[in-house]
C-alpha cells in the first residue's frame, strides 16, 4: 500500500501566539515594516498557512524616532480623499512625523498585508507607539531585534 502524503492543517486557536516588542529608532522604515508583516503574517513558522491566521502580536515603540533614506524625508508624501468634492488631502513623511509617527510604521505595514478580510484581521495584531512606554506589560513580550 501506498503512503499518502497529507498537508496539514492547524485550527487558528492550535496556533502558538507570542508577543513580540521592537524598538524602531534608527531603523530604516521599510526593512523594519517588511519584517514586522512577516511576523504578524506567520511566514516565520512551521505551520504557517497562507488562509489562515497563524502569526503574532508585535508591539513597536519608539515610532517617532525611526527613519527613512535618501531624500524621502522631503518626497515622500502620503495622499487621501475625504470624499467631499476638493477634499484631497496630502501630507509630506516630515509633516506626519511630527503629529502622528505611529501612522508611517502602520501604513507601511499595512501595505505589505493581504488586501482582504484576512489583511484587516492581521493589523490588528500590531500596536505602535511614539514613545518608549507602551501598556501591554502583562502579556510578557520578548524583545526581538531586527
Amino acid at each position: 500500500m501506498k503512503q499518502e502524503k497529507i498537508t496539514k492543517f492547524i485550527k487558528p486557536e492550535e496556533a502558538n501566539r507570542k508577543w513580540y516588542i521592537v524598538d524602531a529608532k534608527d531603523q530604516v522604515l521599510g526593512r523594519l515594516a517588511a519584517k514586522i508583516a512577516r511576523i504578524i503574517r506567520g511566514k516565520h513558522k512551521a505551520v504557517f498557512t497562507p488562509n489562515m491566521d497563524t502569526g503574532d502580536y508585535v508591539i513597536v515603540i519608539n515610532a517617532d524616532k525611526v527613519r527613512v533614506t535618501g531624500k524621502r524625508e522631503s518626497l515622500k508624501t502620503y495622499f487621501w480623499h475625504t470624499m467631499y468634492p476638493g477634499g484631497v488631502k496630502i501630507k509630506s513623511f516630515s509633516e506626519l512625523m511630527a503629529t502622528k509617527p505611529e501612522f508611517v510604521i502602520e501604513h507601511a505595514v499595512k501595505g505589505m498585508l493581504p488586501k482582504n478580510r484576512l489583511g484587516r484581521k492581521l493589523i490588528k495584531k500590531l500596536k505602535v507607539y511614539a514613545g518608549e512606554s507602551h501598556p501591554h506589560a502583562a502579556q510578557k513580550p520578548e524583545v526581538l531585534s531586527l
